[in-house]
């Protein structure tokens, strides 16, 4: 027996948009592509709203 919800689960969809920042596993922090830390972006903040790891558990936050 398949349970209901199964029913109608879909894959999440994937965004298509270009993040500027990386993740740099020896700061462990995402960095812009100048090296600068993201989480001390305050334009990048306030246009993103947060610089979410990549990194494991997409709940973890830079800030």
């Amino acid at each position: 027996m398949q349970p209901f919800a199964l029913n109608y689960a879909r894959p999440a969809a994937e965004l298509k948009a270009t993040i500027p920042y990386a993740y740099d596993s020896g700061l462990q922090l995402n960095v812009l592509r100048d090296g600068r830390i993201a989480a001390r972006d305050h334009a990048l903040l306030r246009e993103l709203g947060t610089t979410t790891s990549t990194a494991g558990s997409k709940t973890h936050f830079d800030d």
